[in-house]
């Protein structure tokens, strides 16, 4: 009995995730296809913040700065590299024009190229701000609507570039911006003190979206807030910052005081991250939440956990690492090894199960590496696989197809004791132990695969390597679902089927192959277990038609691995009985 209620557990447990997955499935994708409309629109602008303030790093207007109302089009300083290209607003030193030249947002080769930072004007509004506040009451700081004059003609990884903007009382500003040839920007804040009494200062930097985008919606993705702030991970969602910062009446949602670390914005793929260049000393990092005129704001930033102070004829400064692009495994873990950013890979969601998920990349990488196609990648780590785990499915399927050849005997037995169940399971075990088999064998292939599954999920889902890298035929993008469909007749019917009747090839050709593997195991002796395991190929189907396809492959492949490793077991099996039998008669 407990036996059956398990297996019905079990049924009712596939059956949830099924009808979740049906169900959720044109939410994704509508929830995809807003993102992608937020990002491409234009309309009309969004006002500046007024004249005559400085922002500190949580945006409340403090006194200082004597620049008037901006009248002229903002000037704006050239960022270009092989990999980024945009440009910086001199007008409040706001990087807000960044796009990756590297990236597209669709596999069209005309596809625009993914934009991560956007001007105040964008309804995406997107940037990173350098800044200060008058810590003494009394020094005028440069402000939002300030105009910074540029040394230097474009900011390049081989031309650094000096930002400058005097106060007229004796102290100059100077924010010194770096590129390197990914997508890192060092901003070095200095204010440079000529009068004759000391100023103190408080210098910030900040990234700031004043949208709230459209997230994806995965349980199994993280998209919002994100750092590592005194050692440790922080997660915070945009409801939940939004939650906890009116529960501290517009305070931070978060507030770390610690060494190094960085924080930031997570998407998917991409991250805004700010990072001090001192990871040795202490800062003070915030998540932020406000609301503007109905619009929710979001923010991040960091700054030193007091004020600095300037002497006479000294310089004092607050520097920062700006990192905004794509979110590559080797380029964050090169950040980690040659910056010293505590844990920058973390800002891809590797999950609960980082160290088995983050080595299978490293595994598929280098075989993409050897081959150029990780499709090819995912079926020779596939072969690795079985042969790491040869010895236990090996033992597992020599117990199937014994059990198999059993199947004869255990009927008998069933028959013979139909109205005693004790006495029937008593002799089945008995039988069990004579024959040296396990009666469980069978779960055991499918146990194995179950952390092999999700990890090489997440590292299909999660890791942009994978974000459109073909394979071969109609698949052109692994980590999306398979885009041909069973009810169009792939490709014939000019139909655009409903999302719950998505049916492609490769799911198909899993479930085949699963049906293959299925009819090589033995029948199990429990009638609700026999028809669940009877039905499971086609609930498998359904439920991977609408995950990547390189996991759909991946999951063919094994399944083909394994019935051919299925059928030598049990051809070797029915060859030693039938010696064991001839040896018998003689």
């Amino acid at each position: 009995m407990d036996n059956k209620r398990l297996l019905a557990a079990i049924a009712i447990s596939i059956g949830i995730l099924l009808m979740f997955d049906v169900f959720n499935r044109p939410a994704r994708e509508a929830q995809r296809q807003a993102a992608q409309n937020v990002q491409q629109s234009q309309t009309s602008s969004v006002p500046l913040p007024q004249a005559n303030t400085a922002l500190n790093p949580a945006g409340v207007a403090s006194t200082g700065g004597n620049d008037g109302a901006p009248i002229t089009p903002a000037p704006r300083l050239r960022i270009e590299s092989p990999r980024v290209e945009g440009s910086l607003n001199l007008r409040g030193a706001r990087l807000d024009d960044l796009v990756l030249r590297d990236y597209r947002e669709t596999i069209q080769p005309n596809s625009p190229n993914v934009r991560v930072l956007a001007p105040r004007e964008d309804p995406a509004a997107y940037f990173a701000q350098w800044g200060w506040t008058a810590a003494d009451g009394r020094t005028a700081v440069p402000g939002p609507s300030t105009d910074w004059t540029a040394e230097g003609g474009s900011l390049t990884p081989a031309t650094p570039v000096t930002l400058r903007w005097d106060n007229g009382a004796g102290q100059r500003f100077e924010i010194a911006l770096s590129l390197d040839a990914n997508f890192m920007v060092t901003a070095e804040q200095r204010v440079v003190n000529t009068g004759a009494e000391p100023v103190q200062v408080l210098p910030w930097a900040r990234v700031r979206r004043e949208h709230t985008p459209v997230v994806a919606g995965y349980y199994i993705l993280h998209e919002g807030f994100v750092g590592v702030l005194d050692g440790r991970l922080r997660e915070t969602k945009y409801a939940d910052a939004k939650t906890e910062a009116a529960r501290r009446n517009g305070g931070p949602a978060l507030e770390q005081e610690g060494a190094g670390g960085w924080a930031g914005f997570t998407d998917k793929y991409w991250l805004a991250a700010l990072a001090p260049v001192d990871q040795a000393g202490r800062d003070r990092a915030a998540f932020r939440h406000t609301s503007e005129g109905g619009q929710d704001r979001w923010q991040v930033d960091f700054s030193p956990t007091s004020a600095v102070t300037a002497e006479p004829g000294a310089t004092a400064g607050f520097a920062t690492r700006l990192f905004a692009g794509a979110k590559e495994v080797h380029l964050l873990d090169s950040y980690t090894s040659n910056l010293g950013i505590t844990d920058f890979d973390k800002a891809i969601d590797f999950g609960w199960f980082y160290y088995i998920t983050k080595p299978f990349f490293y595994g598929l990488d280098w075989l993409y590496k050897l081959t150029g196609n990780f499709g090819v990648a995912i079926l020779i780590f596939t072969i690795a696989l079985k042969i790491l785990f040869f010895p236990l499915a090996n033992k597992s399927y020599k117990s199937m197809a014994r059990m198999k050849t059993l199947g004869p005997k255990m009927q008998e037995l069933k028959e013979r004791n139909k109205d005693d169940p004790a006495k029937m399971q008593q002799e089945m075990m008995t039988l069990y132990k004579t024959e040296k088999i396990n009666p469980a064998a069978g779960c055991l292939p499918i146990l194995l695969q179950i952390p092999v599954f999700f990890s090489l999920y997440k590292v299909l889902f999660v890791t942009i390597e994978m974000r459109h890298a073909p394979f071969f035929g109609w698949i052109r993008d692994l980590s999306a679902p398979d885009p041909t469909n069973l009810f169009t007749l792939f490709g014939l019917i000019p139909w655009d089927a409903p999302a719950f009747l998505h049916m492609p090839a490769w799911a198909i050709i899993m479930g085949i192959t699963m049906f293959i593997q299925f009819k090589l195991n033995p029948t199990p002796p429990d009638p609700i277990q026999a028809k669940l395991f009877a039905f499971m190929p086609i609930i498998f189907t359904f439920m991977l038609a609408s995950f990547p396809a390189g996991l759909v492959i991946y999951w063919s492949w094994n399944n083909l691995l394994s019935v051919a490793q299925q059928y030598y077991i049990g051809r070797e099996d029915r060859i030693a009985r039938a010696n064991e039998k001839a040896l018998a008669r003689t």
